[in-house]
């Protein structure tokens, strides 16, 4: 077998076809040496011209001279922003470097590097986003309440772009350079959500794979505690629904407090009838502001719904 050095592969030009594997590292030192040596290895052996590129988010251990070491190009950033300002940065870095195809994975060893031809191959066949489903594949281990979590935002994206998507958390993706150049990430909390829905929304084609997720070696940094992921994970679903559903987010509270005013309403009205007083006028403006309050938020959501994102 004819073997092509890291020196071509990483200088090759860039109209030929690049491909740039991106990995977000945070204190990843005893993981992010063996990640890029199996996204050489396989990339050596699918034969095609790429770069690797590691955004160390603020590390205070070695990972990113460790990853400078494994032969990776690191753009470093001098505080933890978070995964969101990471993945923002990994696109910038790619458009620079012009990238075709970029692969988006992580550097705790979670995702098998051997399946990255098998994303690359769905873009090459013409997907615009393709996502490394867990849920479609083969998973290792994952606690009960981040299972449960990531279904849950998976069924939220599934009814906002009104396709199904089994795993909208995915952090093992691959997508085409326009995807990188033409679809800006403004979300703080929910950048793998936003990427699927603004794809579907631009009319991108997305496409969801199977994929293999191995147990994690040692304790996760993005999840402290199950209790603290479980309230993260439903803010950010209300966060989603608020940003990309505002009508039916809104609707809901609007017309609960509606319902209320209106039930209150009736039932002051049924006094009046039979006993001829409202019992009491605090109750009448307890209904009014039930009701006045619902339509205000209704009203809201109409608004927001016409100047969406």
């Amino acid at each position: 077998m004819i073997c092509i050095s890291d020196t071509y592969l990483n200088n090759f030009p860039f109209e030929q076809g690049m491909i740039v594997v991106t990995v977000p590292a945070y204190n990843e030192e005893k993981t992010i040496g063996k990640v890029i040596g199996d996204i050489k290895r396989v990339m050596q052996e699918l034969r095609k011209p790429y770069s690797v590129l590691v955004v160390d988010d603020g590390s205070r251990d070695r990972t990113a001279d460790i990853a400078r070491g494994a032969g990776a190009k690191v753009v470093r950033h001098p505080l933890n922003y978070g995964l969101a300002e990471a993945f923002r940065t990994e696109l910038k870095e790619c458009v620079k470097l012009k990238a075709d195809i970029i692969v988006h994975t992580d550097a705790d060893g979670q995702y098998r590097a051997e399946e990255i031809p098998i994303l690359i191959k769905a873009v090459e066949e013409g997907n615009d986003l393709v996502l490394g489903s867990r849920f479609l594949g083969r998973i290792e281990s994952m606690p009960f309440t981040k299972r449960m979590g990531n279904r849950l935002f998976s069924r939220a994206i599934s009814n906002i772009v009104g396709m199904r998507i089994t795993d909208a958390q995915t952090g093992f993706r691959a997508f085409t350079g326009e995807i990188a150049r033409e679809i800006p990430v403004r979300s703080s909390h929910t950048y793998t959500q936003e990427q699927i829905i603004r794809a579907v929304k631009e009319k991108y084609k997305v496409k969801e794979v199977p994929v293999t997720f191995l147990k994690r070696e040692g304790k996760s940094r993005l999840i402290r505690n199950p209790f603290e992921y479980a309230i993260k994970a439903w803010i950010n679903i209300f966060r989603v629904l608020r940003d990309y559903k505002p009508l039916k987010f809104f609707g809901v509270f609007g017309f609960g407090f509606l319902a209320v005013g209106l039930a209150l309403g009736i039932w002051i009205l049924s006094t009046l009838s039979t006993t001829g007083t409202v019992g009491g006028i605090p109750r009448v403006i307890l209904s009014a502001l039930f009701i006045i309050t619902g339509v205000q938020i209704v009203l809201f959501g109409f608004l927001a719904d016409m100047l969406r994102p």
